[in-house]
């Protein structure tokens, strides 16, 4: 199962500037869904160079392609069901990992996903500073 964009499949080559994005994953047998969050690359630490003392780092690709939440219910139906009862859609692309945070929460409280028995989010975890999201107001 691909992730899609605007109805068409998002791919690596689509990622661009993008740091993350938000995404849903609807059970396409009883309607039920969930909203998240992923990052398209993190930073992996990298042991020094022979001589050296100071820790590498390399950006590489999250295993975003693969990913379909966090949510032990979820998993546990999509194994139940199988993936293709699932539909995994991307419906906000981020440029900065607060933006990222910001936008799930934002998303997620605007759809009250604690509050709806068809939804498989059962906790809103958020950490965003100021700095984060002052500048969503001028991009947006």
């Amino acid at each position: 199962m691909e992730w899609v964009y605007n109805d068409d499949v998002f791919t690596s080559d689509d990622i661009g500037e993008y740091y993350g994005f938000i995404y849903r994953v609807t059970n396409l047998i009883n309607g039920h869904d969930y909203v998240g969050r992923k990052y398209f690359k993190t930073v992996k630490k990298l042991p020094p160079l022979k001589g050296q003392k100071r820790k590498r780092s390399k950006t590489v690709e999250t295993d975003w392609k693969e990913y379909w939440g966090s949510s032990n219910r979820l998993n546990d139906d999509i194994e139940k069901h199988g993936k293709e009862n699932f539909k995994r859609e991307i419906i906000y692309l981020c440029k900065t990992r607060g933006e990222t945070n910001y936008m799930e929460a934002k998303i997620q409280f605007a759809e009250d996903v604690l509050l709806r028995d068809d939804n498989y989010n059962g906790i809103i975890a958020i950490k965003i500073g100021i700095g984060s999201v002052k500048n969503l107001n001028k991009e947006n």
